[in-house]
């Protein structure tokens, strides 16, 4: 069974950090291009920032810059490091796992909600 499990949302005031961990399990994680998607309210979900299994890393524009992905093979762990926080990074986040070649396998975590307010 597949599992994706993320943890370290909250809320933080404006310019501050906060760190995501997505774990995985029931995959080869190493085959994966791993990525993190967010869902703000009334709004369609976006990607924020990739990791390909072949180490390649894309940001969306509105966090390039602020924002790190970063993976741990060894852990099979996913991590997001957000700097510099807004209001508008407000969002559920999510973990989502595909495979490099075969990309129906396709998989998603349950979202972890961060709330960027004073």
């Amino acid at each position: 069974q597949v599992q994706l499990v993320e943890s370290g949302g909250g809320l933080v005031q404006p310019g501050g950090s906060l760190r995501l961990s997505c774990a995985a399990s029931g995959i080869i994680f190493s085959a994966y291009d791993m990525a993190w998607y967010r869902q703000a309210p009334g709004k369609q979900r976006e990607l924020v920032a990739t990791f390909t299994s072949g180490r390649r890393t894309e940001y969306a524009d509105s966090v390039q810059g602020r924002f790190t992905i970063s993976r741990d093979n060894a852990k099979n762990t996913v991590y997001l490091q957000m700097n510099s926080l807004k209001p508008e990074d407000t969002a559920v986040y999510y973990c989502n796992a595909v495979h490099w070649r075969y990309r129906g396998s396709d998989y998603w975590g349950q979202g972890t909600q961060v709330t960027v307010s004073s």
